[in-house]
């Protein structure tokens, strides 16, 4: 029988309660002379550590983040798939833009593999927009990472088809990467492919099938997931999203954030099939989710 994930756990690795109450955030004491892990933290694939965001032009100012932490561990041998949930404005994009790197905190450290991230680090981010190059084709796409990492035109073309072939698109490589041309799904499947070719460990996802419609938007989930499962690829995403029913097909961990400022309000793991199909979602366990799911986030809507 499946244990009851909205319920308090034994697991040690789950440390936060799914209580409907604010986890208190713990400042840890970062050594500036060093680009290490403070003691105590162990080396997860992402550390968030004492992170605080103040918007100083608001009167009063706007807290978003106070001494706020987040390990997201490595999984040996095996992608995992991480959202990132909880009411507008409590910081759910301005995490995965630390991590990228496209944004700084006001204080506080990031860490990759448990080194401070720095400007060297090049972890890719997929978008609700689209941002394919609308003058490039779709193999030129989805090449040009490699391209400018010095990988040479035929062989970057090579890995470039291979990655195309893997999200669906083969026939579609020497088409423009425009709409109409493309279908909005079809331009996410290049933003995709253009971000894993260079095989990274962290791919960063911000909302990005919001502007798709709904059958679309379950075809790519179904996609999405498939290539997550393939045994060449096994990345760490981050994933943000309003959609109960897109973040429980999709995930393995979800993370439901409050504001004011943002604590962890709630972390549970999603007990469904490693491989999943759109059967998955007429299950009694997937619906089970879903309504759960929803209903806490209706409660921090209420606060």
């Amino acid at each position: 029988m499946k244990r009851n994930i909205f319920q308090k756990q034994d697991d040690s690795e789950i440390t936060v309660p799914v209580e409907n109450t604010p986890l208190p955030e713990t400042k840890v004491n970062i050594d500036a002379s060093t680009d290490q892990l403070p003691v105590g933290h162990s080396t997860d694939i992402i550390n968030l550590v004492n992170i605080t965001q103040v918007y100083s032009d608001h009167t009063p100012p706007n807290v978003v983040f106070k001494d706020f932490n987040l390990d997201i561990k490595d999984i040996k041998d095996s992608g995992q798939f991480i959202t990132i949930m909880g009411k507008s404005g409590c910081g759910k994009s301005t995490l995965l833009r630390y991590i990228s790197g496209l944004q700084v905190p006001t204080s506080g450290e990031v860490y990759i593999y448990g080194k401070k991230r720095t400007d060297k680090d090049r972890i890719p981010m997929v978008f609700q927009q689209y941002t394919s190059f609308e003058w490039k084709t779709v193999l030129q796409n989805v090449a040009l990472p490699l391209i400018l990492k010095g990988v040479p035109k035929d062989e970057a073309n090579d890995k470039a088809m291979d990655m195309i072939k893997i999200v669906g698109l083969a026939g579609h490589e020497n088409k423009w990467a425009k709409y109409p041309i493309l279908s909005g799904g079809q331009l996410q499947r290049v933003a995709i492919a253009r971000n894993l070719v260079v095989n990274p460990q962290i791919l960063l996802m911000d909302e990005p099938f919001g502007a798709l419609d709904t059958i679309t938007r379950k075809q790519i989930q179904v996609f999405l997931r498939s290539i997550f499962e393939n045994a060449k690829i096994d990345p760490t995403v981050v994933f943000v999203t309003h959609s109960e029913s897109e973040a429980v097909f999709l995930s393995s961990d979800i993370y439901i954030l409050d504001s004011g400022p943002a604590t962890i309000r709630n972390h549970f793991k999603i007990d469904l099939p490693e491989n999943r199909t759109d059967s998955v979602r007429y299950s009694t366990d997937f619906s089970d989710y879903v309504n759960k799911l929803g209903s806490l986030l209706e409660d921090l809507k209420k606060e």
